[in-house]
């Protein structure tokens, strides 16, 4: 099962991703073996996860978050305690 995430990095910034193992994703961001945006911005947090059937919907979605603004990011995260 693919899935779409969200992770918020120190900086306060959110990087989105998608990947087949989100825990194993989130470890290699967080040990600098991750994305080149998430390197400088450690430690990530992951924020929000959504589901996909497969591989391409995962990066159909993806893309479609990516052009959302920040606050409508916001909105689909919800509420972080």
């Amino acid at each position: 099962m693919w899935q779409v995430y969200i992770l918020r990095c120190a900086d306060g910034t959110l990087y989105t991703g998608s990947t087949n193992d989100v825990e194993k994703r989130l470890a290699a961001h967080n040990a600098g073996r991750g994305a080149k945006y998430t390197r400088a911005r450690r430690p990530c947090a992951l924020v929000y996860v959504e589901e996909a059937v497969d591989k391409g919907a995962a990066l159909r979605r993806e893309a479609a978050i990516k052009r959302l603004t920040r606050t409508q990011k916001l909105r689909l995260i919800g509420p972080i305690a």
